[in-house]
């Protein structure tokens, strides 16, 4: 499709993008409109060089010298992590010693919560969620109450009903800000200090939410939150998970799950656990160098990223499609699910479909690729670090292709 075709109001869009010359930051592969960045990123193109280096000369050449051979250079990798948590900490508002790196999203997710029912009051027993939560954060609560003997009452109400039910027997709130499947966005500072008011801590997820929009966990004076490497990060697939810890909960949440590399002196090899200063204390096992490393150079993507012209770009693309999209609801069974309204908006837009499976099939067959996500959800992720509105204009027009061929 050439440009001429693209109308030109989304033309003079592009032209004016503050944040167009950041896709040539990525390898994006020809043919294709990529819109599952909320599930893996695109490559940052240094990523491939760095993990060379990491591989051939750090690892090659250095061996075991390079956990502290590069210090100078700030290559060591004992502290990888501090220097990767450092950079998330930026993107959600936090302080570079209130972030953890390493593990996965559901690791960290039992560490926080167990954290948060360590710090809560006396005498409550609930854990509140959404009751379409992501299901790993659910299985994590349940793990969790299984391993305590199902002391625990898992309390899920539906999303709009949070308010109603934060009650005086709820230890802690766990929510994904970003629902996985329609982008609808909760307001993370509302909720938050609705929860707080009542005594109850607060566990935010932001795998949808981190490297997308702005978020500002201290601003909101979040208690705990978790989230990925891999989607709007773009750290690569499996790339390590972040938790943050409020630094007012520093010393007295328990660590669950107490590692070496978590200890104020690892190398000492103490017979008992004395947690590092600051959410350190949570990292458990060792750095997972390859990954970190990747997601590390992939994060410098970000280093002179103003995040409000992330956001307003986000929602430009996304409004964009959905009113391109608009006219075909009218034609075919598509339903928007995602919220119009910006404030509860992420940075995707879904739609229902009876036929969603075949559909994004074809869709991904004609070079746009999104998912699907059951039971009828047709879902495209928007990254405007590499996306453009004409991007979003070729979509449309692939949506439009596959419905008519469908029909």
């Amino acid at each position: 499709m050439t440009t001429l075709t693209i109308p030109d109001h989304l033309i003079a869009l592009d032209a004016r993008d503050p944040l167009a010359h950041k896709r040539g930051a990525f390898h994006l592969p020809r043919g294709v409109v990529y819109l599952d960045g909320n599930s893996l990123g695109a490559l940052p193109r240094r990523v491939p060089e760095r993990l060379a280096q990491v591989a051939l000369t750090e690892w090659g050449e250095q061996l075991i010298r390079s956990w502290t051979a590069g210090a100078d250079a700030g290559q060591d990798w004992m502290a990888l992590p501090d220097r990767v948590a450092a950079k998330i900490a930026r993107l959600i508002g936090a302080r570079p010693h209130e972030v953890a790196v390493g593990d996965s999203t559901s690791v960290n997710t039992f560490k926080v919560l167990a954290a948060a029912l360590g710090v809560a009051g006396p005498g409550r027993r609930v854990l509140l969620t959404d009751a379409d939560n992501f299901p790993t954060d659910l299985y994590v609560a349940q793990g969790l109450n299984a391993l305590l003997g199902g002391t625990l009452e898992l309390r899920r109400v539906p999303a709009d009903d949070i308010e109603a039910h934060l009650t005086e027997d709820v230890a802690a709130l766990l929510l994904t800000q970003v629902d996985y499947r329609t982008g609808r966005k909760l307001n993370l500072e509302a909720i938050t200090a609705q929860a707080q008011a009542k005594g109850i801590v607060t566990v935010w997820d932001l795998a949808h939410s981190a490297g997308a929009f702005p978020v500002d966990l201290n601003g909101a004076g979040a208690d705990f939150a978790v989230g990925c490497g891999y989607k709007f990060l773009n750290g690569g697939p499996g790339a390590p998970a972040f938790l943050y810890a409020a630094e007012r909960h520093h010393v007295a949440a328990p660590v669950a799950i107490s590692g070496w590399m978590g200890h104020a002196d690892p190398f000492e090899m103490a017979r008992d656990f004395t947690p590092a200063p600051g959410a350190r204390r949570f990292v458990a096992g060792t750095p997972m160098v390859l990954s970190l490393s990747a997601l590390d150079e992939a994060l410098d993507v970000f280093a002179d990223v103003d995040m409000e012209a992330l956001r307003a770009k986000s929602l430009s693309l996304t409004d964009t499609f959905i009113d391109l999209v608009e006219p075909l609801a009218a034609r075919f069974p598509l339903t928007l699910v995602t919220p119009r309204d910006h404030a509860r908006r992420g940075s995707q837009v879904s739609y229902r479909h009876p036929q969603a499976r075949e559909v994004m099939a074809d869709l991904i067959q004609a070079g746009i690729i999104g998912d699907f996500r059951t039971p009828d959800i047709l879902r495209f992720g928007f990254t405007p670090l590499y996306h453009s509105h004409a991007d979003v204009w070729q979509a449309a027009r692939g949506v439009q292709a596959v419905l008519e061929a469908c029909a």
